[in-house]
This record gives C-alpha cells, sequence and structure tokens, in this order.
C-alpha cells in the first residue's frame, strides 16, 4: 500500500520518510491532491545475471543513439570553451 502526503509535510518529515521508505514503505508526494512524486524504496540488484541482463539493455538503448555529424573529442572541446568579456578562452 502506498501512503499518500501532501508537499509541506513530506518537506518537514524526509528524514522519517526516507527511513521508512529504506524499510519498504513507499509514498506519494502531492500538492493540493495532484499527485506530484513518489519515495519508494531502492531496488537492488543482486544477482550476477540481473547485472547481465541490465548491461545487456543498456547496449541496446545506445545503439541507435548517434551525435549525428559531431564527434565525443568535438563535444569535449566546445564544453572547455568560455567567454570572458568578449573574449573567447579555452580550458
Amino acid at each position: 500500500m502506498m501512503n499518500s502526503i501532501g508537499l509541506q509535510e513530506a518537506k518537514s518529515r524526509l528524514s522519517e520518510l526516507v527511513v521508512k521508505a529504506s524499510k519498504g514503505e513507499r509514498f506519494t508526494i502531492t500538492k493540493r491532491g495532484v499527485p506530484l512524486a513518489q519515495i519508494v524504496p531502492m531496488q537492488t540488484i543482486n544477482s550476477q545475471e540481473e547485472r547481465a541482463k541490465a548491461v545487456q539493455e543498456i547496449r541496446r538503448l545506445r545503439k541507435d543513439v548517434t551525435l549525428g555529424d559531431i564527434t565525443i573529442k568535438e563535444l569535449i572541446e566546445e564544453g572547455r570553451k568560455v567567454e570572458l568579456g568578449g573574449l573567447r578562452c579555452c580550458f
């Protein structure tokens, strides 16, 4: 069963809610009765088989992802460029 709690109350009781969630409880945070978020227990991957499945899924998902005509190196270089008072500097 999932408990509902208002946003303001959740803010004031966050530590308590996290402790309870770590023990298996689940909470829906609402604002004016509208569900906004959930606090749920962390799911851990325990078996080697589950880890292998997770890795396979990540590899499957990234297979069709491309950067188009830009390379990783170009993205890194662009991230290092900074403008200071109209001067362009690279780090």
